[in-house]
């Protein structure tokens, strides 16, 4: 359910000009029945003034009424065709300052590990723009040379689950287009969630190749490991004085 505008004030109107339930007040205005609780005694919102729902087109008169007669009755937000569309974000998402320096080094990851992402879909996943993809992709941007690629959800840059759909929805277009797919490729167009719950035996993929030699199962039954015992490792080398005797004593022995 979407929130009303201002819902502290809309709660103090509420509070103060009907006998709805503090619960249902809650609910409408998305607060804590506690929190609503709270602005009756005069504990919370001090000196805020009253917005009324009704007279700014987001509540009715009736809808108001059948709420007081039925204390299980949910307000409604009342709905505004002018509005419909407002929340769907249009062009690159915005981007914190804070976390506006991270934003090469996501862009350098989708684009290495994600080259079937089109420069619009980056664009709008991580908040920036065509030139700077384009600049990373050609390597000819002037701090590439200390950008490490870092995956854009786990600076926060955007949700796994976007991530997956546009992943998705790149694989859906590649396959339209008809273009040959190497293993490599349909092992990244894979979402999260397809990736973990598979059971099948997946080809190592060529960046890690090698790797296939270490082995985290049991060693090979053949192969048996040197034996050490107590003596041999506690075995204290024999002094200087102690060589000369044995020496001598091995002189005295041959002759």
């Amino acid at each position: 359910m979407a929130k009303p505008l201002m819902a502290k004030a809309t709660a103090v109107w509420l509070v103060d000009n009907t006998t709805l339930s503090f619960k249902q007040i809650a609910d409408f205005v998305e607060m804590h029945e506690l929190e609503v609780q709270g602005i009756a005694d005069g504990d919370v919102a001090t000196g805020v003034k009253g917005f009324d729902p009704v007279a700014n087109n987001q509540l009715t008169q009736d809808e108001i009424d059948d709420a007081e007669k039925n204390p299980a009755h949910k307000l409604k937000l009342k709905h505004n065709a002018a509005a419909d569309g407002e929340e769907k974000r249009r062009g690159p998402r915005y981007t914190p300052l804070s976390k506006r320096q991270d934003r090469p080094a996501s862009i350098l990851w989708l684009v290495k590990f994600h080259p079937e992402l089109a420069d619009a879909q980056i664009s709008k996943l991580v908040g920036t723009t065509k030139p700077t993809i384009q600049a990373i992709r050609e390597r000819t941007h002037w701090n590439i040379s200390n950008i490490q690629p870092i995956d854009p959800v786990a600076l926060g840059l955007c949700k796994q689950s976007e991530l997956d759909a546009a992943v998705q929805k790149a694989a859906a277009k590649k396959a339209k287009d008809g273009a040959a797919m190497s293993d490599d490729d349909r092992r990244k167009l894979l979402s999260t969630e397809q990736s973990l719950g598979s059971d099948d035996d997946h080809k190592m993929p060529t960046a890690i190749e090698g790797l296939e030699t270490f082995t985290l199962g049991e060693a090979d039954p053949e192969v048996t490991e040197k034996q050490y015992d107590a003596d041999s490792l506690f075995k204290v080398p024999a002094s200087s004085e102690d060589a000369e005797d044995d020496d001598a004593k091995d002189k005295d022995a041959k002759d």
